[in-house]
């Protein structure tokens, strides 16, 4: 069976800085939201992969990667992996821009 993906309208590009993380929630997942400074998007899950969390948008963002604000796991926009030698994986989301407007694939 097809499933239908949905694009969800979450913010305008412009509004949003460079390496901040900004919190958002779709039906019942929180997700983080950051702008790196190539300027690319990505939208990864807001909650660290360690057992007691962290909230990733509150993180500090070096590159392409996210650093938990609790446990400074060092963790990839582009894949949600944690890097060595900690261990574990957040969810990722597809990121569309068209115009102005940044846009979750669901």
């Amino acid at each position: 069976m097809l499933q239908t993906l949905t694009r969800i309208p979450v913010a305008n590009y412009s509004n949003i800085k460079v390496r901040s993380g900004y919190s958002l929630k779709i039906d019942d997942t929180e997700i983080a939201l950051f702008k790196v400074t190539s300027g690319e998007v990505y939208a990864v899950e807001n909650r660290s992969p360690h057992p007691k969390g962290g909230v990733l948008s509150e993180g500090l963002v070096s590159g392409e990667y996210v650093y938990c604000p609790v446990y400074d796991w060092k963790i990839s926009l582009k894949d949600g992996k944690v890097q060595a030698p900690d261990e574990g994986q957040v969810r990722t989301f597809k990121v569309e821009l068209e115009e102005d407007i940044v846009f979750i694939i669901g």
